[in-house]
């Protein structure tokens, strides 16, 4: 089956232009200023047609202690396709002293037949040894050509600073790029010890415990510990001016050092915990929404390229579970964002001229692609490539509410916001999956994406 999608704008990460697009089964089959005859045309008169999005960053159907995380991988990924995004990129986590093919092996039997887009995956180290050192190996052959790796969160998820110097001299040999969450987490242990000693318990209380230098001193050192090793290295949500600082030195210095935000640490600030307990609770996440200063911070990173990608560390908790709001560290960590990212991102970043369109097709999709061995499969609008495809209404308004998303939380950070921008029509592989901003597609729709090495792209 053809289907061209004519009369639109086509915007990749280096031009734009109106043309239409030819799509035939799965694959772009053309890029024309003709009107080739299809089975089916969807008119773009208006309209920007980008390429499908990706989130490299997501956190579906994932245990935090007795806690689920509120999207499994159903509502997650039709949640991410009425928001644009066409692929996720979600974490397999290592459970101590296991295997890392068990914890993907655990991770497939909960994405596969349930996603319906596209999904690959990432695996948390939390343990290394010998044995793990192969394991990374043999998954980069496999295709999942990245890990995590967590500097914060000790007795759980931290590995010390030789556990992630082993990894990245790995990762340097077999050509994975690793991700870290960088938080001195120790630090931040004893300064939560703390604030519970001395009564402080509200949720507001969770960013005093992390203050930015906590996360700008564990950039700098995960930089530094990848230069050591002579490996690339991405760092994931930064938030802060200081890890800002870390990164422009190392990449004036030549050193392959990548890094993402998110749109929480872009338009909120830590305003939002002077609300009332139970509200403020919602927006408990790490690291910690900021002052308003970072903002212009990460936004002149984004535009100047020393920050490469805006993912979503979609993560949420359903707040309607009571959440101890007396005590900030029970608090489950994390908040929704998979399906509001890329109008998010368009609305403030686009329309204010912080971003030029072409570099907001990049950091939503391109780069990712690229940077986690999918491109040119995916993240752009060329011959070949998958028919993934964003018809995008840029003069459209939308109310932001839990009420009218879908993702299966019951808030949003952005309730009531009205943003410019809005998803019209999503293709996936060449078939519709979104009409008019609803899910039309099918059931187990999506497909599991092995990648390529960072090298290899």
């Amino acid at each position: 089956m053809d289907t061209l999608i004519a009369n639109g704008t086509l915007v990749t990460a280096t031009d734009t232009r109106r043309a239409n697009l030819l799509i035939r089964g799965e694959r772009v089959a053309a890029v024309t200023s003709d009107e080739p005859p299809a089975d089916c045309v969807i008119d773009a008169t208006g309209r920007l047609v980008l390429p499908g999005a990706i989130d490299v960053h997501t956190h579906l159907d994932m245990l935090l202690g007795r806690l689920v995380t509120a999207d499994d991988f159903a509502s997650g990924t039709m949640a991410a396709l009425c928001g644009g995004t066409t692929t996720i990129i979600d974490f397999a986590g290592q459970e101590r002293g296991s295997s890392l093919h068990d914890a993907l092996e655990r991770w497939r039997e909960k994405a596969d037949r349930r996603a319906v887009a596209d999904y690959g995956a990432h695996v948390m180290i939390t343990d290394v040894n010998d044995r793990v050192e192969r394991e990374m190996d043999s998954l980069v052959a496999s295709g999942i050509p990245s890990f995590k790796v967590f500097m914060a969160y000790p007795g759980r998820l931290m590995l010390d600073d030789r556990g992630i110097f082993r990894v990245l001299r790995r990762a340097r040999d077999n050509g994975a790029l690793v991700m870290v969450h960088a938080e001195n987490g120790l630090v931040i242990d004893e300064l939560v010890s703390r604030a519970l000693a001395e009564g402080r318990g509200e949720p507001g209380a969770h960013a005093l415990t992390r203050p930015p230098l906590t996360e700008g001193e564990a950039v700098q050192r995960a930089i530094a510990l990848a230069e050591l090793a002579g490996a690339p290295i991405y760092l994931v949500h930064l938030s802060t001016g200081e890890a800002m600082d870390a990164v422009e030195r190392a990449r004036r210095r030549g050193q392959a050092v990548y890094g993402e935000t998110c749109p929480q640490y872009l338009l909120l600030t830590d305003q939002e915990y002077e609300r009332p307990a139970c509200e403020a609770a919602r927006y408990v996440m790490s690291p910690p929404l900021r002052p308003a200063i970072a903002h212009s911070r990460l936004w002149a990173g984004l535009a100047s390229g020393d920050l490469q990608v805006v993912a979503t560390d979609h993560c949420p908790f359903q707040a309607g579970e009571k959440w101890p709001v007396a005590d900030f560290s029970a608090i489950p960590n994390g908040a929704p964002g998979i399906e509001t990212r890329v109008p998010l991102v368009y609305h403030a970043g686009v329309r204010t001229g912080r971003l030029s369109v072409t570099r907001f097709v990049e950091l939503i999709s391109t780069a990712p692609a690229k940077l986690f061995g999918l491109f040119p499969r995916k993240g752009t609008l060329a011959v070949g490539s998958d028919a993934d495809v964003v018809v995008f209404d840029p003069d459209r308004e939308v109310t932001l509410s839990a009420r009218t998303h879908h993702m299966r939380v019951d808030y949003s950070l952005y309730e009531g916001w009205t943003v410019r921008g809005a998803i019209d029509t999503v293709l996936l592989r060449g078939r519709v999956v979104v009409e008019g901003g609803e899910f039309v597609g099918r059931p187990g729709g999506g497909q599991f994406v092995a990648r390529a090495p960072l090298g290899a792209v």
